[in-house]
């Protein structure tokens, strides 16, 4: 509708130092007559808009006009613009640009300069440093929640059991470095949590669902993987060397250096393959005290290893 397009030309006008016509003609798909015709009504709108001819020409709204922004600091405006920019990578850049230009509306010009001081201060980019979201996958989920249909991929569990699910999607949910869905699942005939990148095969169906009554959604380890073993007690034993790994993990409170200059932690962490592998990538700067079942599991797969690398007679 053209009042939305009014409004979001606004929105670029105050977001922008200067915006060409020919510029808008192409964000909006419209022609250069309907650009002069929408920046005309939105001046006599009463907003302050300045014409420049000539090459570097274009349309900019007075520096000293924002809109009315009731109670946020330009502090607060800026932590609600980093949030917005930290998910916009997994969100859509598109999707949540319009968002940024209606918050950034708020800004007056004149504080432009002191917004990108603060902006320089902190960044918040959720994805891991060696891998990227999978947008396409993320966006056709986020679709087919939005419209309540149902969901059919191939799944790969923590134990690399190969499954294919029809779920009916819920909630997605971004913890730690990765995506997930809280979906029901037809199969199980029970809620589950699916980790995106284990999907493959992801298809859209046309059918669709009457959303259930759905659980609170805790996202704790049990509600995620509810085959596994339950949570074991670790007493574990590292070099001083390892201590930048543990604390990244663990928690500087959670470990104890003692009189050798050894570090000691003792830790609940629930079981499973994550576990072994977690506990060898510390390889021969750890010593598992106890349990002693989870030192003989981790050592038969360290002896698995060496065995991959050993030359055959």
């Amino acid at each position: 509708m053209k009042i939305y397009r009014l409004l979001a030309i606004t929105m670029m006008l105050l977001n922008r130092k200067r915006i060409s016509a020919r510029e808008l003609s192409e964000r909006f798909e419209i022609s250069l007559r309907t650009v002069y015709r929408d920046v005309e009504t939105i001046t006599q709108a009463g907003i302050p808009i300045l014409s420049h001819a000539g090459a570097n020409g274009g349309y900019e709204i007075m520096d000293q006009y924002r809109l009315d922004r009731q109670f946020l600091s330009l502090e607060e405006l800026q932590s609600i613009m980093i949030g917005l920019k930290g998910v916009s990578v997994g969100v859509g850049e598109q999707e949540i640009g319009v968002l940024l230009d209606k918050v950034g509306a708020l800004i007056a010009k004149s504080e432009h300069n002191m917004l990108t001081e603060l902006n320089n201060q902190l960044i918040i980019d959720p994805n891991p440093w060696c891998s990227t979201t999978d947008k396409d996958k993320l966006h056709s989920i986020r679709n087919a929640t939005r419209q309540r249909q149902l969901l059919r991929f191939v799944y790969t569990d923590s134990y690399s059991n190969v499954s294919t699910r029809t779920v009916e999607p819920m909630t997605i949910v971004m913890k730690g470095f990765s995506w997930y869905l809280h979906a029901f699942c037809l199969l199980r005939q029970e809620y589950r949590i699916f980790r995106l990148s284990r999907m493959k095969e992801l298809d859209v169906l046309p059918a669709l669902f009457t959303r259930r009554p759905e659980p609170v959604l805790t996202l704790g380890y049990e509600q995620h993987n509810k085959t596994s073993s339950p949570y074991v007690r670790l007493v574990l034993q590292l070099q001083p060397d390892a201590r930048a790994q543990a604390e990244d993990y663990f928690g500087a409170e959670q470990i104890v250096t003692q009189s050798d200059g050894t570090l000691l932690i003792t830790s609940q962490q629930p079981e499973g393959v994550w576990l072994y592998h977690m506990l060898l990538s510390y390889g021969p700067s750890l010593r598992i005290v106890a349990p002693i079942r989870i030192a003989d599991i981790v050592k038969q797969k360290a002896r698995q290893i060496v065995e991959l690398y050993t030359e055959k007679h």
